[in-house]
């Protein structure tokens, strides 16, 4: 099994621990301007449908070894509940999404999580404190960037943020720096932007690493000996 795969994922962060140990990867997100290959990395630019196809093949395969999903939390979010209603009901409003909104948004994390499940490999599901848990279960885990600071000090932020698992995932033990000063709250504080979504959803190097470290195996370029 030598292959992750990372839906919803731009940046390609969760990936690059199992990158440079010699997996390959494969991430969907229609932000990729095209879909292409770079060494170990293929990133397909599309809907995690539009990758369905190529999806299926890898798990025939049977070389999935890590699945990982990202779904836009832009509308299931608590934080930004207040603004719920009008998007459903206000035609007149520049946010509206219409009555499916939640349907809509759900639609992409049930597709993360039938992958995940698809696959036979371990996978976690991520967003953050949001109605999902409502919608559909409650998350298996918690975590705050800051706690995984002995992988990565720069991520010595709050954000508090839920994993819904299966497959047999490993959750990293907490891994804090004691040096770090307390965390900040950066991530609540990014000023608005076009890119705004996008900086608060990157994923952090620290719990990127210890997950990393908790799942896998043997890297593959280290051939295994024989039983």
């Amino acid at each position: 099994m030598n292959t992750v795969i990372s839906l919803c994922d731009l940046t390609g962060h969760m990936v690059q621990p199992w990158v440079e140990a010699g997996y390959k990867a494969f991430l969907v997100d229609p932000q990729h301007c095209t879909t292409r290959t770079d060494g170990p990395i293929t990133k397909f630019a599309g809907t995690i449908e539009d990758a369905m196809p190529a999806l299926g093949d890898l798990i025939r395969s049977g070389d999935v070894a890590m699945v990982f999903g990202f779904p836009p939390c832009t509308h299931l979010a608590v934080s930004g509940a207040k603004h719920f209603k009008r998007k459903m009901t206000d035609k007149a409003w520049k946010h509206y999404q219409g009555p499916n909104m939640w349907i809509d948004a759900m639609r992409i994390v049930q597709e993360c999580a039938n992958v995940g499940q698809l696959s036979g490999a371990p996978w976690f599901v991520e967003n953050p404190v949001s109605r999902i848990a409502t919608l559909w279960r409650k998350p298996d885990h918690i975590f705050h960037p800051w706690e995984y600071t002995a992988y990565e000090p720069a991520d010595s932020y709050t954000k508090k943020t839920c994993l819904w698992t299966g497959g047999g995932f490993i959750m990293p033990e907490p891994a804090v720096d004691p040096d770090m000063p307390e965390p900040d709250d950066r991530i609540h504080k990014a000023p608005p932007s076009a890119e705004r979504a996008n900086i608060r959803s990157v994923t952090p190097m620290g719990f990127a690493r210890a997950v990393f470290h908790a799942n896998h195996t043997v890297p593959v370029h280290e051939p295994q000996e024989a039983a």
